[in-house]
């Protein structure tokens, strides 16, 4: 009986990304990203079906691109930045003909909820210097509320100033361990 040899892969923080999106004063959308993620993936096939994945983002990288914005999104009214240093995530990769979901856990401000994000998986290469990659591009939606993100505003007219609905949009490229 022979047994699937396990491949072990690391994000390559230079080569991806970690973004949400969330509607502002209802007309409008914040792009906001983190800037430190770290993360690996643990597969035994080639097409990365049945993969375990980790990643845990730094909650003090948030950026986006306004610093008293970001000041209040670290604050307690929104990821509590001091006393929650990281946003984790756990699942695993299921496949379905070419359809990919990554489901799994996911941890912020430290409640932990079921999420299920799309995976478009781009393939697998070697780059210029020898070293295998592979890159996928995960979305999925989340509401902030169920994370403990509970602050919230009115505008004059009843329209919320951030909206409860986060887009999490990601473009990972992994590195294969040597």
């Amino acid at each position: 009986m022979a047994t699937a040899t396990q491949t072990k892969w690391a994000i390559d923080p230079t080569h991806s990304e970690v973004q949400f999106k969330v509607k502002h004063l209802v007309i409008s959308t914040v792009t906001g990203s983190f800037k430190k993620f770290s993360g690996e993936v643990v597969s035994d096939s080639d097409d990365f079906s049945n993969a375990t994945a980790s990643l845990s983002i730094d909650v003090d990288s948030l950026d986006t691109n306004q610093a008293d914005r970001d000041g209040h999104l670290k604050s307690d009214d929104f990821f509590s930045a001091a006393q929650h240093k990281s946003i984790t995530f756990n699942g695993k990769v299921s496949k379905s003909g070419s359809d990919y979901k990554l489901v799994g856990e996911l941890t912020i401000r430290g409640v932990s909820k079921p999420v299920t994000l799309d995976v478009d998986f781009g393939g697998v290469v070697k780059d210029p210097w020898g070293n295998i990659k592979a890159g996928f591009e995960l979305n999925g939606k989340i509401n902030r509320k169920d994370f403990g993100l509970a602050w919230s505003a009115l505008t004059e007219t009843g329209g919320m100033v951030v909206g409860e609905d986060v887009k999490l949009h990601m473009n990972i490229e992994l590195a294969k361990a040597s």
